[in-house]
């Protein structure tokens, strides 16, 4: 497998704070791989750094062969790859076809069949097209974030806690959502606290405590890990 994204010896910090320290990761081609972590371990900083809404203090980022540690973030989307951030951040004064139009705007102009795709896998945005976001649920807008996202007809797609704060039914929609998506060849990276979820879809996974990754491995090593069953799965020797 080639790898398209390939993350060395990153170092992130605001201030005096070091966030992430030093750590390493690659995606290859047409994986999903999960990042796992309690709170504050650096899961959101990392994704930030990589689609480049953050600037590492050292270490290098590359995406498809390419240099991206200081690329702005609009040039990293150009080069194809989209972030679904955590906390949705739909425009809440407009529809939700206003919305997925906006994550085109990288391409000259929005591809209809992919418009079309979004609704089939994600109905609901169908049924709610023209509208507003801001009146939505926040599984709507979840659904919304990761529509948009697809709109700009990503190679890596960055999910950020898809299903944080969501009633189980819809978190179903979410990943089975995420299995369709990457069943079509786009690569993804996933940051969740649903953790058993989260390996139940991905190829590999790493696991980030304080700044490093502590383990990495096929989600079934990780999942029959005892460590990890224990800190992340909820069960006990």
């Amino acid at each position: 497998m080639s790898k398209l994204l390939e993350v060395k010896d990153l170092h992130v910090g605001y201030g005096a704070i070091k966030a992430i320290k030093g750590i390493d990761l690659y995606v290859n081609k047409g994986e999903v791989v999960t990042i796992l972590g309690a709170n504050g371990a650096g899961k959101t900083t990392t994704l930030r750094t990589i689609s480049g809404l953050l600037k590492s203090t050292k270490g290098n980022i590359l995406f498809d062969g390419q240099e991206i540690t200081k690329v702005p973030a609009h040039d990293i989307v150009r080069l194809g790859m989209s972030h679904s951030p955590e906390g949705r951040k739909v425009f809440g004064t407009l529809s939700v076809e206003e919305n997925l139009l906006m994550g085109a705007y990288t391409l000259k102009t929005h591809d209809i069949k992919t418009l079309e795709w979004i609704y089939e896998i994600l109905p609901r945005l169908k049924e709610r097209e023209q509208q507003l976001a801001g009146t939505l649920s926040g599984g709507e807008q979840q659904m919304l974030a990761i529509g948009r996202a697809i709109m700009s007809k990503p190679k890596l797609l960055i999910l950020d806690e898809p299903s944080l704060g969501l009633a189980p039914v819809l978190v179903k929609s979410i990943f089975k959502a995420i299995k369709e998506i990457s069943s079509t060849g786009v690569t993804v990276l996933l940051v969740e606290q649903n953790a058993k979820a989260a390996l139940k879809l991905a190829d590999r996974g790493y696991v980030l405590e304080l700044g490093k990754i502590t383990h990495e491995g096929t989600s079934k090593e990780l999942l029959n890990s005892t460590v990890i069953q224990e800190a992340y799965l909820g069960k006990k020797k």
